[in-house]
């Protein structure tokens, strides 16, 4: 006699063959009188294991890693935020209102942000303004210039060149951001 645990495992092993068996309609082409079915796979993506010349290298990809990693969520957050923006902008009837919408979505956001961002160190600071080009495709200064004032944007850039930032700089993927834009690639496709 099968006992109540026995039954129970026969009924789950049953099940999944059964859903191991589930048929569907699935697309197919002719070629040369032959059916092929056609499967749409995921892309595949294969990370070789990097080498480094020297400890002192490995030490610094990897905490690039880290940095970038910490700030690229904001940049993502930084071009949602601007899209959104974008659209109650368009909206607004004259530039007074304009301005008033600027200066409570800055409010806003300062109050949500500024702590978490003002413990960024410095290298931190300056990817996150890399990468905050990457997603909008404007650098911080021509934002600040847009969404603000030219005297805006330029106050800011004069602060920030007393810290070492320069809002103006552009994001070059192929050049002097080549490791970060792997590590990005790397990041969106869940590798590391």
């Amino acid at each position: 006699m099968f006992s109540k645990i026995n039954i129970l495992v026969v009924l789950v092993f049953l099940g999944l063959a059964a859903k191991a068996q589930q048929s569907g309609i699935y697309t197919a082409k002719i070629i040369e009188g032959d059916t092929v079915p056609v499967v749409n796979l995921q892309p595949v993506y294969i990370v070789s294991v990097r080498k480094f010349a020297s400890h002192k290298e490995e030490v610094r990809y990897t905490r690039l890693v880290r940095y970038v990693k910490k700030v690229y969520p904001y940049a993502k957050l930084a071009a949602k935020k601007l899209n959104e923006y974008e659209v109650v902008l368009k909206a607004a009837k004259n530039d007074k209102e304009r301005s008033k919408i600027m200066k409570r979505a800055e409010k806003e956001l300062r109050e949500e942000y500024e702590g978490k961002l003002r413990n960024f160190t410095i290298t931190q600071g300056k990817i996150l303004i890399k990468l905050i080009d990457r997603e909008t495709r404007y650098s911080s200064y021509e934002l600040l210039k847009q969404l603000r004032s030219g005297i805006y944007a330029g106050i800011w850039q004069g602060v920030g060149k007393i810290f070492g930032y320069d809002l103006k700089v552009k994001y070059d993927p192929q050049g002097e951001d080549r490791q970060i834009e792997q590590i990005v690639q790397l990041i969106e496709v869940g590798a590391i």
